[in-house]
């Protein structure tokens, strides 16, 4: 995995959540507190997510095969959608039930100073974590709001972690917060509410992730930087004298595939046309480096077929519907 994968976040991560995985069973077993069970599930499904995460990375890294001649780049976007699917199923789902199962049947909590301390711990390792994980995310989001950077980072790893660290954060404190009321109450119910509380908040970050990541599987296409930097690079005013359309594709987050039907002179010769396209693709790839796979397609453009629009059989400059040249 690169760098831009976050993989420093991820092992700040790892480390943190399997400490903290740890403390929390602990404090559970001495206090019988169902939010400290719920937590340290959370904490043991967040270890779960990282590991996936860096197996994601490490197999992205695989070399290309004729089955597969694209690469594996996408296996990132793929171990990134079962974190969702893990956050939801272990740690979201399971911390309603028991948070269910302790509103139904309360108990006072034993050995209080066990969670209070297990949770004041953990958020000063989560904060560690969180810390690490926005520092690597501002080395890539450049002026993005941490909204945008979340919807259109194309590298699935620092969104992730960035969610997981939030919500633990989060969690933590909705824990406390139960403990404490439960403890000044003398109703366990309150650790209950909060368990509950702490199911809620891990399925909505589930959810998020699911969409996002979702989207990536789908296909996403360059940001309009990197778009804009690739119409300015193929286009040379001599040979290639327009592009008709161009369409892009995340094959990884490092690896984007450019496919583009390109005007060219009537009267070039092919292997004019055929240097052309060679220095365009030496353009294209000093432009946006991560531009690895390159088809650009020669074509006369015809004012006639640009007026049809955006048709797939009357697309500008390409070939009509009789399979007649243009």
């Amino acid at each position: 995995m690169s760098a831009s994968g976050g993989t420093k976040a991820i092992v700040a991560a790892l480390v943190a959540n399997l400490a903290i995985a740890l403390a929390k069973f602990v404090a559970f077993l001495f206090s019988g507190s169902s939010s400290m069970l719920a937590e340290s599930v959370h904490s043991l499904a967040d270890s779960g997510n990282q590991g996936l995460l860096l197996l994601g990375g490490k197999k992205a890294q695989r070399e290309a095969t004729p089955q597969h001649p694209f690469g594996y780049g996408r296996e990132r976007y793929i171990y990134a959608f079962l974190v969702s699917i893990v956050l939801f199923s272990v740690g979201g789902m399971f911390a309603i039930y028991e948070g269910y199962e302790k509103i139904k049947d309360p108990h006072e909590i034993e050995h209080w100073y066990w969670p209070v301390g297990v949770l004041v711990f953990a958020i000063i390792a989560e904060t560690f974590s969180f810390r690490t994980a926005i520092k690597e995310s501002n080395a890539l989001r450049g002026k993005k709001s941490w909204k945008e950077f979340v919807r259109h980072a194309k590298a699935p790893e620092l969104p992730v972690v960035l969610l997981e660290d939030l919500g633990a954060l989060v969690g933590l404190i909705l824990a406390l917060g139960g403990v404490g009321v439960a403890l000044a109450t003398g109703d366990g119910v309150w650790d209950g509410i909060g368990t509950l509380c702490i199911g809620v908040l891990l399925i909505l970050i589930a959810l998020v992730l699911a969409v996002e990541t979702k989207s990536l599987l789908l296909g996403e296409a360059a940001g309009l930087d990197e778009v804009r930097k690739i119409e300015a690079a193929i286009v040379d005013g001599d040979t290639v004298t327009r592009i008709i359309h161009m369409r892009t594709l995340h094959l990884g987050p490092e690896e984007l595939l450019v496919a583009a039907k390109i005007g060219v002179q009537h009267d070039d010769t092919a292997a004019e046309i055929a240097h052309a396209i060679d220095a365009a693709e030496v353009r294209v790839r000093d432009a946006v480096p991560i531009a690895r796979v390159i088809y650009l397609e020669p074509d006369i453009y015809s004012e006639t077929e640009a007026a049809k629009g955006p048709d797939p059989d009357t697309t500008p400059g390409g070939t009509a519907p009789e399979n007649t040249a243009h």
